[in-house]
């Protein structure tokens, strides 16, 4: 056998894989063929981007719906809330126009004005709280405002010795914790 023999592929030898190439890799039918796929990735990002684009759109639209909603149920609220106060302020008015007749009407009135305030709270969902003078002090439910001497107040340290201002509301729906005077174990 020749030595050019030897690298010649023989008669039964398989023909190399064909790589869906009909032409050289550098003739113009190959570059076409490039050219066309560029043009259809081309295509796919810019629909990707155009969808990017419209889903950014549409969320910005929709946080701007959001706040608007927000917005007008705070408003909506406040005015529930103004609303439910306006009673008060026709009884302080009315309390007024009568003070100068009978200064019993100033007290009546203020009473009135004040039961008035309290069921608009009780509404809103904050009822007034009236913690008992001897109950542990509780800091969920109590704020401290000022401590004596559990000697001078015959009350067992950590106990509610005064209140100072009732409580509105309860549990986690609670306004304002009431404000007490409690007993401490020091002198």
């Amino acid at each position: 056998m020749a030595v050019s023999d030897q690298h010649a592929p023989s008669a039964g030898a398989a023909a190399p894989p064909d790589r869906g190439e009909s032409q050289p890799p550098d003739s113009p039918a190959a570059e076409g063929v490039a050219d066309r796929r560029v043009e259809e990735l081309e295509a796919r990002l810019a629909e990707a981007e155009d969808k990017w684009r419209r889903a950014l759109a549409d969320l910005d639209n929709m946080r701007k719906r959001v706040a608007n909603a927000a917005d007008r149920d705070r408003a909506e609220e406040r005015s529930r809330v103004a609303l439910a106060f306006l009673p008060i302020i026709d009884t302080l008015e009315l309390a007024l126009e009568h003070a100068a007749a009978d200064p019993e009407s100033i007290v009546q009135g203020v009473l009135a004005v004040r039961d008035q305030a309290l069921g608009v709270l009780e509404r809103l969902g904050y009822p007034r709280r009236d913690d008992d003078a001897g109950s542990s002090f509780d800091p969920a439910r109590h704020e401290a405002v000022a401590a004596v001497p559990a000697a001078a107040s015959s009350a067992a340290p950590g106990t509610v010795v005064g209140i100072v201002r009732p409580a509105y509301g309860e549990g986690d729906r609670q306004l304002r914790p009431a404000s007490v005077v409690v007993a401490t174990g020091s002198e």
